[in-house]
């Protein structure tokens, strides 16, 4: 393990920056892994997961949940449907929209999943007390509301270009 930080030692934005973004990265890979062990992508696994939460949904409500491309989201779906884990229905609110549900085996995979998922996580996030979760929680939380607020809409006209 490298060095940790002391109390009185400096932290530079960009330093602090470059600690963000390699945990970032070590976190999704163990995050992927754990979805993979479950016979699941990520894109897959995501999508499950918001019908799981959220119920019944269209594809574009989906997939600004999840921050994917359309093309990858139509991608996902599709291959849910084929495995039968996903039915389109007819939107109630709007003719041309098509809603997305779990079917019985769908909800049953996504449980599943995202329970296993779930305790991978606090297996990885075990080393933080519960003082330190909620103190990281805040300041990246904090973070990203002011980037966020910084960009003024272009966040979801860079998502767009993906």
């Amino acid at each position: 393990m490298k060095k940790i930080v002391k109390k009185d030692d400096h932290i530079s934005a960009p330093r602090l920056w470059l600690v963000i973004m390699r945990s970032h990265r070590a976190l999704t890979l163990m995050a992927a892994e754990s979805i993979t062990k479950a016979g699941l992508c990520l894109t897959d696994f995501a999508a499950l997961e918001a019908l799981l939460h959220k119920g019944p949904l269209t594809i574009s409500e989906i997939q600004d949940k999840v921050l994917l491309a359309s093309g990858s989201m139509t991608a996902a779906v599709d291959r849910l449907e084929k495995l039968g884990l996903v039915v389109r229905k007819a939107s109630p609110s709007d003719r041309r929209a098509r809603v997305l549900e779990l079917t019985p085996e769908g909800k049953r995979l996504a449980a599943s999943c995202f329970e296993q998922h779930a305790k991978d996580l606090e297996a990885l996030m075990s080393p933080l007390s519960e003082k330190e979760k909620g103190q990281t929680y805040r300041s990246l939380k904090k973070l990203g509301l002011l980037a966020a607020e910084k960009l003024g809409g272009q966040e979801a006209k860079f998502r767009r270009k993906k």
